[in-house]
């Protein structure tokens, strides 16, 4: 390895990106403007997902899990279940120095199967999670500006060699974002309540109207609040199955806070409670306001380590 973390990611020549979805191009994309000549060859079971990633740039060339064995750095990403088949099946194909990155959803079921496939490679995984999307997914949707001035969420193994983690950091950072480590279980906590929750949402409200009986009538007099607050249910539906059902008990326990919050809702509606509905108001959009204007000294903390250097 070369003395700093950019040295460090200049010698990333050859990369294996598994999943070309939006992600997973995202990353390369962003990869190859710094780094032209980097070589990524990509595997996916979608065809159609391998030649938009050619078209797009965003691979050089559709390989194989054989072509791990050549590679500085695997980016797993795909959805979240089929990361444990898949870490079964690079692991016979790791070098000593290649450095393997997910970039799924939900952590420590990940890290889980790790432990379990990569044996003495294990310390090569190294578990992320950026914190970026789109509502559109597929290699055709990605961009290579996606992480510009957003989080990328480390959560370090005690496994991970101190130069491999300079590696990931300084790899995430030429995409422009910005490293934040937690625990897996930190992790795992705040995305059931900041990020996996609403896309449940969003998806159990568009499917109830889609339901219902008058349900053109619901969709032709929908405007801009309804598109607005369901435009997450335009994801893809295979990854956030996998990411309900792989952080389900965080999951459930944001779900039934949001039941008592709706109760509570339901309750002053019934009973024509205008000054709890009022409270209940101003308080969210108060709240609102702070953090889009970043005033989070507002709120209640539990601090997280961000790496800033």
């Amino acid at each position: 390895m070369l003395n700093t973390a950019l040295n460090n990611v200049h010698k990333l020549n050859n990369i294996v990106l598994i999943g070309t979805g939006l992600i997973g191009a995202s990353i390369t994309l962003a990869l190859k403007k710094t780094h032209p000549a980097l070589t990524v060859v990509g595997i996916d079971r979608d065809e159609a997902a391998l030649s938009g990633a050619i078209a797009r740039g965003a691979i050089t060339d559709a390989g194989s899990i054989a072509d791990i064995a050549n590679s500085d750095m695997v980016i797993i990403a795909i959805p979240v279940r089929q990361i444990p088949q898949i870490l079964a099946d690079i692991a016979p194909y790791l070098a000593a120095h290649t450095i393997v990155i997910d970039v799924g959803s939900t952590k420590a079921d990940v890290i889980v199967a790790a432990r379990v496939a990569l044996g003495k490679r294990l310390g090569q995984f190294i578990p992320c999670h950026p914190i970026s999307g789109r509502e559109h997914h597929g290699p055709l949707a990605a961009e290579a500006s996606l992480f510009q001035g957003k989080k990328v969420v480390i959560t370090p193994l005690v496994e991970n060699s101190d130069a491999n983690l300079q590696v990931v950091r300084a790899l995430w950072r030429l995409t422009g974002a910005n490293v934040v480590e937690m625990t897996a279980s930190t992790h795992d906590a705040v995305f059931a309540a900041v990020s996996h929750l609403p896309h449940m949402l969003a998806f159990a409200l568009v499917d109830e109207f889609a339901s219902r009986s008058n349900a053109k009538t619901l969709f032709e007099h929908a405007a801009s609040g309804f598109r607005d607050f369901t435009r997450i249910a335009s994801s893809s539906p295979e990854m956030w199955r996998d990411v309900a059902l792989n952080n389900r008990a965080a999951l459930l326990a944001e779900l039934d806070a949001f039941l008592v919050k709706t109760a509570a809702l339901r309750q002053a509606v019934a009973e024509s409670d205008d000054t709890a509905l009022l409270a209940l108001m101003q308080r969210a959009q108060t709240a609102r306001g702070q953090w889009l204007s970043g005033q989070l000294d507002q709120f209640n903390d539990v601090p997280l380590n961000e790496e800033a250097r």
